[in-house]
């Protein structure tokens, strides 16, 4: 058996997932470390021991993501090559959802857009707003430079603190616009605030943005169902406010299994599809 692995080298979180040449997953993981050259070699040793793997059986290793450009020809003696990250985003976010077409949505520091399907992988358009955002701000507003504790603290707040719905300004609803929607993010901001609410309130700042962006370009490319990959698509909040998204728009909001993978897994299926389109 050999084996072909697929690494999405971020500034300081490296995933990488690994197959077998028949394309069977042999597993999947995640290292953090201060910089990327360290995250990866990691992250490769680390998953060479986790899954009984000697290093000769190693094929080849596809790199992608930011940090990708650091690494030459071979990694540990193994075989590697880089392959364009919007073109991993798009393979993996259509192999982990099953579809055969969509929007990938990669939620990661920034936020990557791309259209994915039978005509081909395409980015069209991204955003600054994303997990490096969530943790700006939070550091600002609350203190806190752990994306982790943000995230838990955000399911203790309280966003009709922070944020001005419809219902607080008219005193029935808009349109199609129902009462308990967002009319301004922040735009409320009581007295008495805890980190909890702010945290809460940046997250629900940075889903409903990077949604409406969803919403928008599936208008524009006649798409129903958005995928949702990366990092921000683990967050508890996210489901929520997506769901929200999908019962006023009709467009359908996916977090496949492993969505935290989809980049790792679509730079080792970028190999495997070239030795077997199927």
């Amino acid at each position: 058996m050999s084996v072909i692995i697929g690494i999405d080298v971020g500034g300081s979180t490296t995933k990488i997932v690994g197959y077998t040449d028949q394309a069977k997953l042999i597993g999947m993981l995640k290292v953090e470390a201060a910089d990327p050259q360290t995250s990866a070699y990691g992250a490769l040793g680390k998953f060479i021991n986790e899954n009984n793997l000697s290093l000769s059986a190693v094929r080849q290793i596809i790199l992608t993501g930011v940090g990708a450009a650091q690494f030459k020809k071979k990694v540990y003696s193994v075989p590697a090559s880089t392959v364009d990250e919007f073109k991993a985003i798009g393979l993996g976010g259509l192999a982990l959802s099953k579809k055969e077409e969509g929007l990938i949505v990669s939620m990661g520091t920034g936020t990557a857009f791309v259209r994915a399907g039978k005509k081909g992988i395409f980015h069209i358009g991204g955003s600054g707003v994303g997990g490096g955002t969530v943790v700006g701000l939070c550091n600002q507003l609350c203190g806190i430079k752990s994306f982790r504790t943000v995230v838990n603290l955000a399911e203790k707040g309280r966003l009709n603190k922070v944020d001005l719905n419809i219902g607080d300004i008219s005193s029935k609803a808009i349109s199609n616009l129902t009462k308990d929607i967002t009319a301004s993010n922040f735009g409320k901001m009581e007295d008495g605030l805890v980190p909890a609410d702010l945290a809460a309130g940046v997250l629900n700042m940075v889903f409903q943005t990077v949604g409406m962006m969803a919403v928008f370009a599936c208008r524009n490319e006649q798409m129903k169902d958005v995928i949702l990959t990366g990092t921000l698509s683990q967050v508890p909040l996210a489901k929520q406010t997506f769901q929200m998204l999908h019962q006023m728009h009709g467009i359908n909001f996916i977090i496949p299994k492993n969505a935290l993978y989809a980049t790792a897994t679509g730079a080792a299926l970028s190999y495997l599809h070239k030795k077997d389109p199927r």
